[in-house]
């Protein structure tokens, strides 16, 4: 059987839209991986700004000025320091490999005024340390993108001031 033009042109014709989608996949890829990568860089960056030796050391004095009860570990906050001193490498690198897991919350009951009683849940104090290098974090990103107009469970405002305005 011969070969026509009309044959000819369309095998060129699907060779041009395989290798188009070739390049095109090619480039998705390319453009996927460089994605991950800004990700990956911003969560490092987020990560090490959390790690930040001040911005521990201010969650440390204020979990410690805050008090309360040791969680299911023990350690008080009188303790605390001395532990996240022994343990500050191991803690700092489980949480930078992303291995990092809280202990359990230590449950309790306390009483409530109308007889009734309340279910607390107490975290370690490393944990609640954590938590606050985290918190005082992400507060200073978010803070700044919140309306004016909203008082639910931002620093130095409530609901009774939405109130008031």
């Amino acid at each position: 059987m011969k070969e026509t033009n009309h044959d000819k042109d369309c095998r060129k014709l699907t060779r041009q839209i395989k290798d188009n989608s070739e390049s095109e996949n090619k480039l998705a890829v390319h453009s996927h991986d460089k994605i991950n990568s800004k990700e990956e860089n911003t969560k490092n960056e987020l990560i090490e700004k959390i790690l930040h030796r001040n911005n521990l050391n201010e969650a440390f004095r204020r979990v410690k000025s805050n008090k309360g009860s040791a969680g299911v570990d023990g350690i008080s906050t009188e303790e605390l320091l001395k532990h996240l001193k022994e343990n500050k490498d191991k803690i700092l690198g489980q949480i930078r490999a992303r291995k990092y897991k809280p202990k359990p919350v230590k449950r309790v009951q306390i009483p409530k005024s109308n007889g009734k009683k309340r279910n607390l849940g107490i975290p370690t104090t490393t944990d609640r340390v954590i938590q606050q290098a985290i918190a005082q974090i992400l507060s200073s990103i978010y803070e700044k993108k919140f309306s004016e107009n909203s008082y639910g469970f931002r620093p130095k405002r409530s609901a009774h001031d939405a109130l008031k305005g």
